[in-house]
């Protein structure tokens, strides 16, 4: 017997997901490679080249049709506008992080945005938010409190990297328009920016691609496949599953992303850290196996040839 269409949707949401958070997780190496390039030039070729890939692709499947409907509405154009300006914030902080070797922090943002998820999730999705949720929203909150008092200063990056993320995830799981045509468009509202910045350093004399060797041309050049292969995966699948189930799958990026920048790229690692990841990690742990709980009495609970309509 042939398994239930949403349930072929939800396996191919969780694996589109565990592809692109696997991705990310690996992509600090990318933009170390380009620690040299300001952060703002990285952004701007970012930007400008993903719209030029990705525009192909949509040319190749015929889409335009869908950038046509999404102008024709207005709710729908302004959803894309918000999650282009936090998805281009997003970009810019995080490529920051990693040419300034604070990779560290951004990891730690990643770590929090899958519970940023969960109460954007229970504020605007009327998702139940439950008490073992609740604690590990107090065991994570106690770890930031940990850094501010140790430290003396609010973990910012980590703080953008969370809210930003988070509230894209949502913006992208409520629109209507599809994965590579929403990509089209946000990226679409950010080149006008983008593209002029570029045009301004090179007429300037300013700016790396062209200036220093080919292999940073190269790298330029491919950021606008290495953005939006993930991009891509990630919302075919925020689409499919539940932003919970995406919450879990989220650990694999920033787990990724520590282990690079302290065995690889040697970035302290003290003990106000190590204990500030010990409350977020027993957090995520307390969620995580109460997501499972949950999700395993729920499919016990249904009859053997129920449909399944939770998308």
């Amino acid at each position: 017997m042939s398994s239930p269409p949403s349930h072929d949707h939800k396996t191919l949401g969780t694996l589109a997901s565990l592809g692109a958070f696997a991705l990310w997780g690996v992509l600090v190496v990318y933009w170390k490679a380009l620690q040299h390039v300001s952060a703002y030039e990285i952004l701007a070729h970012r930007i400008v080249w993903s719209l030029v890939f990705t525009a192909g692709l949509l040319t190749l499947y015929r889409g335009w049709s869908s950038v046509t409907r999404l102008l024709q509405s207005p709710r729908a154009a302004a959803l894309l506008a918000v999650s282009s300006l936090l998805v281009g914030s997003n970009w810019l902080t995080y490529i920051w992080s990693v040419t300034h070797d604070r990779i560290v922090e951004a990891s730690l943002g990643y770590y929090i945005t899958p519970l940023v998820n969960v109460a954007l999730g229970a504020i605007f999705l009327r998702e139940r938010l439950r008490a073992v949720q609740v604690a590990a929203f107090v065991l994570a909150g106690a770890g930031v409190a940990n850094l501010l008092i140790v430290q003396g200063s609010v973990p910012w990056i980590a703080v953008v990297l969370s809210v930003t993320f988070g509230f894209y995830c949502l913006i992208r799981k409520v629109a209507t328009l599809e994965s590579l045509p929403g990509l089209v468009a946000e990226t679409a509202v950010l080149t006008l920016p983008a593209g002029g910045f570029l045009v301004y350093l090179a007429a300037n004399g300013g700016g790396a691609a062209g200036h220093c060797n080919w292999q940073t041309d190269a790298l330029l050049l491919g950021a606008g496949l290495v953005t939006a292969t993930p991009l891509l995966l990630f919302v075919y699948g925020a689409r499919r599953i539940s932003m919970a189930a995406m919450g879990i799958i989220q650990y694999s990026s920033p787990t990724g992303a520590l282990l690079l920048a302290v065995l690889v790229y040697g970035e302290p690692f003290d003990q106000a850290r190590k204990t500030t990841f010990a409350f977020i990690w027993a957090a995520l742990a307390v969620y995580s196996v109460h997501a499972v709980m949950v999700s395993r009495r729920s499919q016990a609970a249904k009859p053997v040839n129920a449909p399944d309509f939770d998308s």
